[in-house]
């Protein structure tokens, strides 16, 4: 059988697995914005673990994992997944409140590192209580009748559960962020491997043009892809325009210093070495 070469392949690319990447992804899926990907989707997590692995070129991640191992990838300049205030799917919901979370267990899902990193910073160093962390399904969980102290849920499961009736007291995540530090909050960022750009520079950075084209038309075209997103969801119409409107999709400088501050209080904590140097993809002409 003949093997394809790097060359020959179209650039792999992760598709994080969930509704709020909706407007970067319908303008490809759609063929609004052509471009030719292999695209692999999958939770956060998962995508983290293939892009460490170099079975991907170019794809979104968690922001941690970009300072885990800042000298393998770039960032796509202003490209990314945040919110500049409530994000609505990274969620703390709790039976009692936060501040009564001293020495209990959380369920985090296992889909997420960027979130739960935030949310022990958030507890033990603005909040001020030091819980425990288990990981698990929290779906499956809550289905079999169980019911945990508190569980950090992201993504579409969170906007599934966020009114569920037995957690009163929910801490939205981007908007803790916001009053404790004043600045945007960025979950995730799109990256390219250093190895695939020493391949393939200029297919990986026409990969990440073409990104960024898709952007711009999902920014522009919101109440097309909130209809979309509404069909089939818990959300409705309306619901569903909140979601997308109090999301961030830009990197731009105010974005860059609550990433930054992010990367500095992970390292003052331990959780990483230090604070990584942004190093950023040069993209050139972007028409």
């Amino acid at each position: 059988m003949r093997q394809t070469t790097p060359s020959q392949r179209p650039i792999r690319l992760g598709r994080i697995g969930y509704l709020n990447v909706l407007p970067l992804h319908y303008p490809l899926e759609q063929g609004i914005i052509p471009g030719a990907f292999e695209i692999v989707a999958g939770p956060p997590a998962e995508l983290n673990i293939l892009m460490d692995h170099g079975r991907l070129d170019l794809s979104g991640c968690s922001s941690i994992e970009y300072a885990r191992h800042p000298e393998q990838y770039r960032i796509v300049p202003d490209l990314a997944i945040g919110s500049r205030g409530p994000v609505q799917s990274v969620l703390l919901l709790c039976r009692t409140r936060p501040e009564d979370l001293n020495g209990k267990t959380i369920l985090v899902s296992a889909q997420t590192h960027t979130s739960a990193a935030l949310l022990d910073l958030l507890l033990r160093s603005h909040i001020g209580v030091a819980p425990s962390y288990q990981t698990g399904d929290a779906t499956a969980l809550l289905a079999s009748g169980a019911r945990p102290e508190a569980i950090l849920c992201i993504g579409d499961e969170a906007l599934n559960l966020r009114k569920h009736p037995d957690y009163p007291h929910r801490l939205d995540l981007g908007e803790a962020w916001r009053q404790w530090t004043g600045l945007p909050f960025i979950f995730g960022l799109w990256i390219a491997r250093e190895d695939s750009l020493s391949l393939r520079r200029e297919e990986v950075t026409e990969g990440a043009r073409i990104m960024l084209r898709a952007k711009r038309w999902g920014q522009a075209n919101l109440e097309t892809i909130s209809g979309v997103a509404a069909q089939g969801s818990i959300l409705n119409l309306e619901e569903m325009r909140s979601y997308f409107a109090g999301l961030v999709y830009d990197l731009g400088e105010e974005e860059l210093l609550g990433l930054r501050t992010f990367y500095e209080r992970l390292a003052g904590a331990g959780v990483i070495p230090g604070v990584p140097e942004l190093r950023f993809l040069s993209l050139g002409n972007l028409a």
